[in-house]
């Protein structure tokens, strides 16, 4: 009898081979160039931000003022009026964006952003008990008060996160954080409908602006803000490990509780001084990192520094197009970012590209 050929088929390999989730050398030459190429695009972004508005002028004009600014010139003035402005959205978009793709891996759920620790929650709590008690009317005062109350709750939803054998789980971090922002939101609500004065104040720097913002606000926030994006981008190996699961972190040699605290301390530290620098802003910390995770791939190594990049790119494009569509008024940045974020995150979802985390 003739031998059929699959009796001689030799069996299949049992060798594993080791997952490409982070290949290190192969990528990083692409990632390297493509994070220069989003290096340019964001100057591209802050020269528009400087020069694009009710009143635009040239960037010969913009090197002119802030190179010989002559306070005769009325252009000038422009241009120089928009530098604290620009240097927020800087500051606040890269803050927003990595703290957002930091959160996302210690709670590894592709839906958070900053909100899902209530440090929105938090900081406007404070804000309002801030202008209902003490009077405050600008954003340098409320600055203390906005940080504050973010931090706070932050830390208040971890403490309970943290209770019972498993320690602060992602499931238990998100049900403590929902919980608490509904419970300071409810607060918040009862001081506003109590004072009309305390809501006028309020609502303007609820929606989110970078208007009005000037180098004191950058003075205070600056160093919270530097501090947190050191802290926030040196966590990416950790990060890298922890999206692995708890357990094999803990085989990695991680300690889990401890890495998962200091990340969110970054995370805490870079939403305070941005929300309270800028309000609450949406949407940043949620769609650039899966934006990202679609160029640089899954190594939070690469992801942190590409959403400090890209995060300023989304927050003064969004003010920019604020400025400029309803003349001579301007759409605030809190609200643009909301119409230019929720359809390209809806976008993103529906090409089921989202990375796994």
């Amino acid at each position: 009898m003739a031998v059929q050929a699959s009796a001689v088929r030799p069996a299949p390999s049992t060798v594993s081979r080791p997952a490409p989730a982070f290949r290190r050398r192969s990528s990083m030459p692409r990632n390297l160039v493509q994070l220069g190429v989003a290096a340019l695009v964001l100057l591209a972004f802050s020269i528009a931000s400087l020069t694009i508005g009710a009143r635009s002028v040239g960037i010969g004009t913009m090197v002119d003022a802030v190179t010989a600014f002559d306070p005769s010139n009325g252009e000038h003035a422009v241009v120089l009026s928009r530098v604290p402005r620009t240097i927020v959205g800087l500051l606040v978009g890269a803050a927003l964006a990595t703290a957002g793709a930091a959160l996302q891996g210690i709670a590894r759920n592709p839906l958070a952003d900053p909100g899902i620790l209530g440090i929105n929650a938090g900081a406007s709590l404070a804000v309002v008990v801030g202008i209902y008690v003490f009077g405050l009317s600008s954003a340098s005062g409320y600055i203390w008060f906005a940080f504050a109350g973010a931090g706070a709750a932050a830390l208040a939803v971890y403490a309970v996160a943290s209770l019972g054998r498993e320690g602060a789980t992602p499931v238990k971090l998100a049900l403590a954080g929902a919980a608490l922002a509904a419970g300071l939101g409810s607060l918040t609500n009862a001081v506003l409908v109590s004072s009309q004065e305390t809501l006028d104040a309020f609502r303007f720097w609820q929606v989110g602006t970078l208007s009005g913002r000037g180098w004191d606000v950058i003075g205070t926030v600056t160093p919270f803000l530097l501090a947190g994006l050191v802290l926030t981008l040196a966590t990416g190996k950790v990060l890298n490990s922890l999206a692995l699961g708890d357990d094999v972190a803990r085989g990695l040699g991680q300690n889990v509780g401890l890495a998962r605290g200091i990340t969110a301390l970054g995370v805490v530290i870079l939403c305070g001084a941005a929300t309270a620098a800028a309000g609450p802003i949406a949407f940043v910390g949620l769609v650039i990192p899966h934006v990202v995770r679609l160029v640089s791939g899954p190594d939070y190594r690469w992801i942190l520094p590409f959403s400090a990049l890209l995060g300023p790119v989304l927050l003064l494009g969004a003010d920019i197009i604020g400025r400029v569509i309803l003349p001579p008024g301007e759409v605030q940045v809190g609200i643009m970012t909301a119409v230019v974020g929720a359809p390209v995150f809806v976008w993103l979802v529906r090409r089921r590209r989202m990375a796994q985390l």
